[in-house]
């Protein structure tokens, strides 16, 4: 989808605008906020468990990244679609992803070179820290509510 497309679903369909503000908002804080995150996490799990825990925390934390952009880019793509639409390419996203980390995980099991430990927390950092920037730019985010009275 070109940014043309985009715009003319934006001015479209007003709900397209405010997804896209909130997307927006979410990737530029999620960006700013979790890779200095992920920087430490490699950083120290290298000095403690050496190379291992270098390619542990790596593999982790670009699974993590990956999972999290992915929900933004769905956001980016479902923006001009029927609001009920966007929630059922969100919830299905979201299934995807999680059977696609387990796959992952899965396959990198037996593999020696990757300590799992460092792997598995740098995950889970990843993932906290990026959902935790994504909700505090999502609360800041404008966005027009009605309320029925």
């Amino acid at each position: 989808m070109s940014e043309t497309e985009t715009s003319t679903d934006a001015t479209e369909n007003p709900h397209a605008k405010v997804v896209l503000q909130a997307a927006r908002a979410m990737t530029k804080a999620s960006l700013l906020v979790t890779p200095p995150a992920v920087i430490v996490c490699i950083i120290v799990f290298s000095i403690v468990f050496g190379l291992h825990g270098f390619l542990g925390s790596l593999v982790g934390a670009v699974l993590a990244m990956l999972a999290a952009l992915s929900t933004l880019g769905l956001m980016r793509f479902s923006a001009g679609q029927d609001p009920m639409f966007v929630m059922v390419i969100a919830l299905g996203g979201y299934v995807v992803k999680v059977v696609v980390l387990f796959a992952a995980l899965t396959l990198l099991k037996g593999v020696t070179a990757l300590h799992p430990l460092s792997l598995g927390i740098t995950m889970i950092v990843a993932i906290l820290v990026s959902a935790a920037a994504e909700f505090a730019a999502f609360r800041k985010t404008k966005i027009p509510t009605i309320i029925p009275s």
